[in-house]
């Protein structure tokens, strides 16, 4: 495993959490979490569901107090300085939460002046951020006339009002349709490249392994691994060797015939009759595959090499794939307005 650290780059942290524990009653929500995130980089925070991701988050944002360790935002102390936290960070919850009766605009402007950015300023963000997210036609409407994925939009674009140092995306892209999502994932990366820090946790591993410079991996409430895209997926064993036979009887002689050039355990599926071999040495073990395959009576209906991918990830760290929903047993996470106004 790698043990690689984000402060590791010799950039100064946004982010700092040290031995960080939290329990709801007798559940052990967060047993000592380590990490860090350097400024102006972009962190993925990512677990099956029920990992501590979002306990993390709350913290950090301080809408929940840590039983143990220590969490700093921006040099800033959570528990000593919650609302020095509050005036230098954004947070866009797992679920969209705007007031419905107000228009797009209102809701943009309500949140730029408890912000305190006066009348104008506020005025002026909520027409920047009504633009960039595709919300210009919908500004005078009620929100509650919004669809899902607009309330979203207009949900993020209310964490952004206030040009946060260090944002928090609790699964951003939840509910956002294909192209909104890749609007999203296109935005993100430009606040990055300006210099603003997230953190993100997301349920889907495409969207860490884009936009992520490094990851945590978290379950049962610890760190089980850390590092780059790339780092992780070496751990799980360099490439898969994958092929698909005539039947499903076949699966057996294949398994016995490729198992020397195995770097792990092979996995055969009888009803799509497809193998996926561990593999090392690329090219050299496919082209060795089909000599030790070539005269046995199995016949290859597909066969190719394939890097593992986050899924892959998952699956042999945690033994759990990804998961949605909420992952502790807290109330579902608030937005960026409600974070702004409970510090004023």
């Amino acid at each position: 495993m790698s043990v690689l650290t984000p402060s590791s780059t010799g950039m100064s942290d946004a982010i700092l959490v040290e031995g960080l524990q939290k329990r709801f009653g007798s559940n052990t929500a967060l047993a000592g979490v380590d990490l860090t995130v350097p400024e102006g980089s972009v962190l993925g925070l990512l677990g099956p569901n029920g990992a501590g991701k979002t306990t993390v988050v709350r913290i950090l944002t301080t809408l929940l107090q840590p039983d143990g360790g220590r969490a700093e935002v921006a040099g800033i102390d959570v528990l000593r300085e919650p609302d020095r936290v509050r005036a230098v960070i954004g947070l866009t919850g797992q679920y969209a939460a705007v007031d419905e009766y107000l228009t797009g605009f209102e809701n943009l402007e309500m949140v730029g002046r408890l912000y305190r950015l006066g009348k104008r300023e506020s005025r002026v963000r909520a027409d920047e951020l009504l633009e960039r997210f595709d919300l210009t036609d919908a500004a005078s409407r009620p929100a509650k006339t919004y669809s899902g994925g607009m309330r979203r939009r207009l949900d993020i674009a209310a964490s952004l009002i206030a040009r946060p140092r260090v944002l928090f995306l609790d699964e951003p892209t939840t509910g956002l349709d294909p192209r909104s999502r890749l609007g999203m994932w296109e935005f993100i990366a430009d606040l990055a490249t300006g210099g603003t820090t997230i953190l993100l946790t997301t349920q889907y591993l495409e969207e860490a392994d884009r936009l992520a410079d490094r990851m945590v991996v978290i379950d049962r409430g610890r760190v089980i691994a850390r590092g780059t895209a790339d780092e992780l997926k070496a751990q799980v064993g360099g490439q898969r060797l994958e092929l698909t036979v005539s039947s499903a009887a076949e699966l057996t002689d294949a398994v016995r015939l490729l198992t020397p050039l195995a770097a792990g355990e092979p996995q055969a599926d009888e009803q799509t009759r497809r193998l996926s071999v561990p593999v090392r040495g690329g090219t050299d073990a496919l082209a060795e595959a089909l000599r030790l395959l070539a005269g046995s009576g199995v016949e290859v209906l597909d066969v190719g090499l394939r890097r593992p991918d986050l899924d892959d990830v998952f699956l042999s760290l945690t033994g759990h794939a990804a998961e949605d929903g909420s992952d502790d047993g807290t109330p579902a996470g608030r937005t960026a307005t409600q974070t702004a106004g409970s510090a004023r």
